[in-house]
């Protein structure tokens, strides 16, 4: 992409010769799916390199067995040798986000097994939504207990969403589009909150939809690319806004913000900055699918903070606080 061939291909050689999965180690399931599993289909379709797609399948196979769980939800750890598993609890967002990964190792190997399993897995966490149809934080792989039942688009769900929406897109999945619209409706009735500042999606009880906390955050602002994605155009815009305020209130996002008070949480450790991307990718697709230069606007705001208050001498540095602006 950035025309390192010469870079790109001794590297490429590098995995594609020297890489072993067959290791007597532990890997958390979703990690390594999102990483090495998705960085090896994504080379594979840029160079059609097919000793990276049997590196992909081989990483899948000994994956398998994580899906072993009395209820097919994962566990969270397996050993890439001995296939044995490990830790059950576990939350929507990492059973959730192996879906684009899995299906489309299933689409280049002709496996089936790859998507059905990942996909039994976000019907298992969805036929436990609440009767107001809300997923929670934490729940058991063995027993499908809940073990949370705080509800929201942050971290532990997030990607819960964002996966159902783009599988119904990629592998024109039917039963993604209806579970993310049976979702939607509920995440608008109960963790939406219209504040003075304008929308937001806060935090709510998954069996009550009683309001349990008003906040918002870095991981929280890749729902406007979801929700316009998903077709919702208008209220992905608005949202974006709030996004947008966010980060304007210290030049930088925290790691949490109180959409209420206009501010981080009390505790310090919410004024954190991950480097993350998400308020960045929402602005790209409001961009591509409303062609407004205000979200080009937005994309030099980010880039500018991120030079301003992040860069360091040889990349760039985490935040510490976005307050203070001291680097990790």
């Amino acid at each position: 992409l950035m025309g390192l061939k010469e870079e790109a291909d001794s590297v490429r050689e590098f995995v594609a010769t020297r890489l072993s999965f067959d290791h007597d180690i532990y890997v958390k399931n979703f990690e390594i799916t999102i990483r090495l599993l998705g960085g090896l289909l994504s080379s594979y379709q840029l160079t059609g390199d097919e000793r990276l797609l049997k590196l992909a399948d081989d990483l899948g196979t000994r994956l398998l067995p994580v899906f072993n769980s009395p209820t097919g939800m994962p566990y969270v750890d397996v050993n890439l040798k001995t296939g044995a598993v490990r830790n059950p609890r576990t939350n929507p967002g990492e059973i959730g986000t192996l879906l684009v990964e899995f299906g489309t190792l299933s689409k280049l190997t002709g496996k089936p097994v790859y998507y059905n399993v990942a996909k039994n897995a976000v019907v298992q966490v969805y036929n436990r939504r609440s009767s107001i149809g809300l997923v929670g934080t934490w729940i058991d792989a063995e027993t499908g207990k809940w073990l949370d039942s705080d509800s929201h688009v942050s971290a532990c769900i997030d990607s819960y969403y964002e996966y159902m929406v783009k599988c119904a897109l990629l592998f024109d999945d039917q039963d993604f589009k209806r579970m993310w619209d049976s979702s939607r409706t509920a995440l608008n009735r109960y963790v939406a909150d219209e504040a003075p500042s304008g929308l937001w999606y806060g935090h709510a009880d998954m069996n009550t939809g009683k309001r349990t906390k008003t906040w918002f955050g870095a991981l929280d602002a890749f729902f406007p690319a979801v929700l316009a994605l998903s077709g919702d155009v208008e209220t992905a815009a608005r949202l974006q806004e709030s996004c947008l305020k966010m980060w304007n209130k210290y030049g930088i996002e925290p790691e949490q913000f109180d959409y209420r008070k206009m501010d981080v949480p009390g505790d310090p450790k919410w004024e954190r900055f991950f480097l993350n991307p998400e308020i960045m990718e929402s602005a790209y697709y409001l961009y591509h699918f409303t062609q407004d230069p205000r979200y080009l606007q937005m994309g030099k705001t980010f880039l500018d903070g991120l030079k301003q208050h992040c860069r360091a001498e040889v990349g760039y540095a985490e935040l510490k606080s976005a307050v203070t602006k001291e680097k990790t």
